[in-house]
This record gives C-alpha cells, sequence and structure tokens, in this order.
C-alpha cells in the first residue's frame, strides 16, 4: 500500500509541475483528473492494456492543450506510466503499448513541436530499455508461478503419500485387531464358559481365582483391541493432547507457541515418548510449584533442524532450585537420545528449555 502511495505521489507531482508552468490550467487540471481516475483503476484490472492506452491518449491530449512547445512533462509522465505497465502487462500486452507509446511521441514531437529530436532521443532508449526489462520481470513471474505449481503439487504428493502410510498402518493395525479378538478373544471366552460349567458340575472346586484371571485377560484383550483400532499419535500430536488434557483437568492456561518447521518434523517413537514425557513433566512441575496458573510453552527447531523446547512459568516467591526425580529422569531421558537440557530459575520466572537432534 505504501508503495502504491509513493508511485501516486510522483505521478501527481509531474502533473502539478505541468499544470503550474502552464497558461491553460483549468483544462489540464481536467486532464490530470481524468488521469488520476485511470491510474486508481490499474490495480484492480486483470489486463490493463485498454487503461494504459488511455491514459496516454489522456497525455496526448494534454501535450495539445499545453501553450510551449517545450513541454518535457508529457514525456516525463508517459515513461513513468510506461515502467509502471512494464510490471503489470504480458509481454505481448507490452510490446503493443510500446508501439502506441512511440506513435503518441512522434505526434507529439513530430507533428505539435515541430519536428523536436529530444524527445525522441529522450524516449527511444527508455522504450528499448523497457522492453527488454518486461521480458525479464515477465520470464521471472513464470518461473516464480511454475515454482509455486510445483511446489503445490509436491506437497499434494506428500500429503498424499503420508495419507496412504497412515491408511496401511491403521488397516495393518485393524486386521491384528480383528485377529486378536477372533483367536484370543473367542478362546478366552470359551475358557471363562468351561470354568462356569466346571465350578457347576464340580461344587467343592474353588474356581474364583482362575475366572477372575481368565476375566482380567479378556478384559485387556478387548482393550489392546480397541487401541490397536483406534488411530496413533505421534510426534507433536502427543504434546497438543497432553496440553488439551492438563488445560482441562488442572484449570491451568498454557500458552503453546509453535516455530516454523517444528509441526512437519517426523519423529522416531523413542523421540515422541521423550518429548511427550518431557512435556508431561515440566508442566506438571509448574502446576506444582507455581504460584502462577499460566504456562509458555514453546517448540521450535534450531538452525541446523533440531527440536527445541522451552517451558516457563511465573514465580512470585524464588526459592532455592533443587533437583527432584523429576527434573533427574527429564535431563537422563533427553540425554539418552542425545539431547541437553537446561534448567534454571531467575527472580521471577522458572525455565525449562531443552533439544534433540531428529535423525
Amino acid at each position: 500500500m505504501r508503495a502504491f502511495w509513493a508511485k501516486f505521489a510522483v505521478f501527481i507531482s509531474i502533473w502539478g509541475w505541468m499544470i503550474y508552468e502552464s497558461h491553460f490550467a483549468i483544462p489540464l487540471l481536467f486532464l490530470c483528473a481524468l488521469a488520476m481516475g485511470g491510474y486508481f483503476y490499474l490495480p484492480v484490472m486483470k489486463n490493463p492494456l485498454s487503461l494504459y492506452i488511455f491514459l496516454s491518449l489522456v497525455l496526448l491530449c494534454a501535450q495539445l492543450v499545453f501553450d510551449s512547445t517545450e513541454n518535457m512533462y508529457s514525456i516525463f509522465l508517459i515513461t513513468y506510466i510506461q515502467i509502471l505497465a512494464l510490471f503489470q502487462l504480458s509481454i505481448r500486452s507490452f510490446r503493443m503499448y510500446i508501439l502506441f507509446n512511440l506513435f503518441v511521441i512522434f505526434v507529439c514531437f513530430f507533428i505539435i513541436n515541430g519536428w523536436n529530436m529530444r524527445g525522441l532521443l529522450f524516449a527511444l532508449p527508455i522504450c528499448f530499455l523497457s522492453l527488454m526489462l518486461n521480458e525479464r520481470i515477465m520470464e521471472r513471474k513464470e518461473q516464480r508461478q511454475l515454482y509455486e505449481q510445483l511446489l503445490g503439487e509436491y506437497r499434494k504428493l506428500k500429503r498424499m503419500r503420508f495419507e496412504s502410510e497412515r491408511s496401511a498402518r491403521l488397516e495393518e493395525r485393524t486386521k491384528i485387531a480383528r485377529e486378536i479378538h477372533d483367536s484370543v478373544g473367542h478362546k478366552l471366552t470359551a475358557l471363562m464358559m468351561e470354568l462356569e460349567v466346571l465350578s457347576m458340575k464340580m461344587t467343592e472346586l474353588n474356581l474364583t481365582n482362575l475366572k477372575s484371571l481368565a476375566k482380567e485377560s479378556l478384559e485387556e484383550t478387548r482393550h489392546a483391541v480397541t487401541t490397536l483400532r483406534t488411530e496413533e499419535s505421534e510426534g507433536i500430536a502427543t504434546v497438543l493432547q497432553l496440553i488439551r488434557k492438563l488445560e482441562s483437568e488442572s484449570h491451568i492456561m498454557i500458552h503453546f507457541t509453535t516455530m516454523s518447521g517444528v509441526l512437519s518434523a517426523k519423529l522416531s517413537n523413542s523421540q515422541s515418548i521423550v518429548l511427550y514425557r518431557v512435556m508431561q513433566e515440566a508442566l506438571t512441575n509448574a502446576m506444582r510449584h507455581a504460584q502462577s496458573r499460566e504456562v509458555q510453552v514453546v517448540l521450535g527447531r534450531t538452525a541446523i533442524g533440531d527440536i527445541e523446547w522451552t517451558v516457563s512459568n511465573r514465580i512470585y516467591q524464588p526459592r532455592p532450585l533443587q533437583f527432584g526425580f523429576g527434573l533427574t529422569n527429564m535431563r537422563e531421558r533427553v540425554e539418552e537420545i542425545g539431547g541437553s537440557v537446561t534448567i534454571y530459575q531467575t527472580d521471577t520466572h522458572f525455565i525449562a528449555s531443552g533439544s534433540f537432534p531428529v535423525k
């Protein structure tokens, strides 16, 4: 927006000087109003070739109205509009506009001003340079559009690959769950029925422990089947679930910030577990020892691609920092996967931060 108003200020300044030096200010003011109206429509038109031609015609009329043969303001304005056009018009449209401008310049400086060569010598090199610049700019724009299309296709293929891998994993887990349900589950159910029949036939036997064990095994099998049928959460998703759970259960306010690139990080199973346990311990420690109910959590990536995290909470009565079992265990977990943890305390905040490499 600032660039638009800066260019408009240059445009209106040249018009102002031309009106100031002319004795026919009223017609030039009318032409200036037309030019301003056309200028404001330029950004909203998809193919503004006709509008640029209209502006050149307005400037031709201004040259006719101006009372001096030494008017260079029109050529300055035509050149300025031409510079704006080379960023907006296609190569073919810009060539047509250059030809029209050369016609306007020919009329202004050969017919009206009596074969004045100064304007032509000023305009021809600029037209030639404008043509070359327009070709370069349009080629770069086409390359950028092609790059964006390729990037969009790459992201689409990446999403499709991720979805297909997730579907394959979920299908395999569902298949395993079905096999467990059909084999182990049915056999445990049959075992419970046999134990029940046996206890009815042989009342002197105490089969309570066996029935209880079979029932617990069946419940665990059902739980395992349900877990396998449920899609697993990996990486940052586990942290989001933890934050959602703690906010709903513990009534704390967690300000969660993710930096660029961290959401697309591929974490292994062990790294996901470590990240989850580290966040859990840091947030639990904040809830246990902080007087504030607000916690700041930041997840990001370092310049070399490592996962880095920071958990900070406000404290009002600083106490000597002591490393208990939880903080010590958190540090050991991160160091096991090649990372590091920094825990320190200021007068107002308790901060736990760390990082670990992503393989």
